[in-house]
């Protein structure tokens, strides 16, 4: 099986072993529904609607999902052939299935699983009971294997796992989890609510100050929940991570499996100030009811999408694939009245929600006239800085780490089924390899999350083969001396990622069927991430809350009619979708206002 598949692969002359590829895929692999919205798209563009929404990745998909529940006709039109954005499954290699850009699952709010019934519309869940391994590069210890850490829902294991490196540390981390996962479900109700608007504070009318009310009570709830922890809350939004890991523990290999949850997917390191938010913000959700956990979609991050457009199409939404945007259509009002396709076809609706990044709706596909030049400017100032590299890979056999060995079972151990940290044996390392990237260079040691979702989900790889989720930094968005982010490049890169984990697992690299290399600039090009930035927009205090996207606009922007519904909004990247809801409850309230006006 596995040398029909790596030859079927070589065949279609996308990537031979260890030779990296960024491409476009064709195959359209997903539910009929997925083929009966493209079968009737041409008769669905000639109608009016109420509203619009640019993008179907899962943010705008949830919003499609909200507003055609509260009865507003609502089209989906996606640029690509395949629906998810960002949170999407493709067959790269011939019976791999990847998650081939967010790969996890825990931060999509409890009240959006809900609503929309999504474990009805087919979404399923595997829960992973361990959450974080890692090993060591050292000699063998007296059991003559080097040493690992493994976090798991055992407290028994992860106390003895820890107590390896530090008794001390071992009896504190209780108390650490218990107040970080305290913390993070304390804001909850900011999640849910929009921002108060500073703008409506002085000068709003008594109807826009009525709307600041769910703000206002979601921050009452939230000061009340952090209660005796809002000191340790305002640490985390402005001091380093590494300062506050330091004054709770003295192992390096557990600060540093901590301190990865500060900056993965930032711009940052646990030296720079205020990046315990990111933390906060990866350990606020849950999953299949359980606070904290995370688990993997069966069928891959796709399904997450498909079951939210399921949801909608029940509810009478229309979603279609390969219809590319190129302008929001505005009246002699100029307020927003539908989109121009690239093809010329005009689409009529009385709102637009744009689930694109603020740059890409406001820059690119809204007539520069109609905005505020304070606004663009405020809107060419947001950071999109991003320091990600994602490979995803297909092997014939799980690896086989030297600090665990799996023998000849090949059975998945519990260090296989959660986020395995490479290169993090300390703090130090993760500072080291973000300092080269900074000057366009790139560490001889990058850090390393790899998951492998097919250790519990055996529905994306063939028979004994398994699919991994390299997520890696820091790697720059230009190069140094000018140069491109070629297949030579892309392919050296994956080579020095690849021999570290031969580092740890001896064997890693004569496993590697194919590989899909996807640096900022091919995250940017393939699923229209600015700066391949996966939160729409860098998650620093600074761009957060009432100032995200910009201090002047959040779900609202000065164009009436036009939404921001993407994670470039408040509260902000993961797959969470509040963004999508929030801004369809926002919406859907200023259409009702704009009925009753007339």
């Amino acid at each position: 099986m596995i040398n029909a598949v790596r030859a079927a692969f070589h065949q279609r002359g996308q990537v031979k072993p260890l030779i990296g590829c960024s491409y476009h895929v064709t195959s359209r692999c997903f539910s009929k529904s997925s083929q009966r919205c493209r079968s009737v798209g041409q008769d669905a563009l000639t109608q009016e609607y109420d509203a619009v929404i640019i993008g179907a990745g899962h943010n705008g998909l949830t919003a499609a999902a909200y507003l055609q529940k509260a009865g507003l006709k609502t089209l989906v039109l996606e640029r690509r052939h395949i629906i998810g954005g960002a949170a999407v499954t493709e067959e790269i290699v011939p019976g791999f299935k990847f998650s081939r850009c967010s790969y996890v699952l825990s931060l999509l709010r409890p009240d959006i699983y809900k609503d929309l019934e999504l474990k009805k519309h087919g979404l399923k869940v595997h829960i992973r009971d361990s959450y974080a391994y890692t090993p060591l590069l050292e000699d063998p210890g007296p059991n003559g294997k080097p040493r690992s850490l493994l976090l798991s829902c055992d407290q028994k294991k992860t106390y003895e796992q820890i107590a390896q490196f530090s008794e001390r540390d071992a009896k504190r981390y209780f108390e650490y989890e218990h107040q970080m996962t305290e913390i993070a479900q304390a804001l909850g109700p900011l999640l849910d609510a929009p921002p108060v608007e500073l703008s409506t504070l002085g000068d709003g009318t008594m109807s826009d100050r009525m709307d600041m009310w769910p703000g206002l009570k979601a921050m009452l709830q939230t000061g009340k929940a952090l209660g005796k922890n809002l000191p340790q809350f305002y640490e985390l939004l402005t001091a380093p991570m590494d300062k506050i890991l330091d004054r709770w523990f003295e192992s390096e290999p557990l600060k540093a499996t901590l301190a990865t949850d500060s900056v993965i997917g930032a711009n940052v390191t646990p030296k720079t100030p205020g990046s315990g938010y990111v933390l906060i913000h990866h350990v606020m959700g849950e999953a299949e009811g359980i606070k904290g956990a995370w688990g993997y979609a069966e069928g891959g991050m796709g399904a997450v999408s498909r079951s939210i457009a399921n949801a909608a199409e029940a509810h009478g939404a229309t979603i279609l694939t390969d219809k590319p945007v190129s302008t929001v259509l505005l009246d002699s009002d100029q307020r927003a009245c539908g989109v121009v396709l690239e093809d010329g076809t005009e689409v009529r609706s009385k709102m637009v929600l744009s689930n694109a990044t603020a740059r890409i709706t406001y820059l690119n596909l809204t007539p520069r006239e109609a905005l505020p030049k304070e606004f663009i400017e405020e809107v060419q100032a947001i950071d999109y800085t991003s320091p990600v590299t994602k490979i995803n890979v297909a092997v014939d056999r799980l690896p086989d780490f030297k600090a665990s060995p799996t023998g000849q079972t090949q059975q998945p151990g519990p260090h296989h089924t959660c986020t395995i940290h490479l290169n993090c044996e300390s703090t130090e390392l993760l500072n080291e390899a973000y300092q080269p990237c900074q000057t366009g260079h790139i560490a001889d040691r990058p850090m390393i999350e790899m998951c492998i979702p097919s250790s519990l989900d055996r529905t994306i790889a063939p028979e004994g083969c398994h699919v991994l989720s390299l997520f890696t930094q820091y790697t720059p968005y230009h190069l140094a001396d000018g140069k491109e982010w070629d297949e030579e490049a892309k392919n050296e890169y994956a080579d020095k990622v690849f021999n570290c984990i031969e580092d740890y697992c001896p064997g890693f690299k004569s496993s590697v069927i194919g590989r899909d290399i996807l640096p900022p600039p091919e995250l940017e090009k393939i699923f229209g991430l600015t700066g391949g930035n996966i939160f729409h927009g860098a998650m620093s205090l600074d761009q957060l809350y009432f100032a995200r996207p910009v201090m002047s606009a959040s779900y609202r922007s000065p164009i009436a009619g036009l939404y921001l519904c993407g994670s470039g909004a408040h509260p902000g990247g993961g797959v969470m979708g509040a963004p999508g809801r929030n801004a369809a409850q926002v919406a859907s309230k200023d259409l009702k206002r704009q009925g009753k006006k007339k």
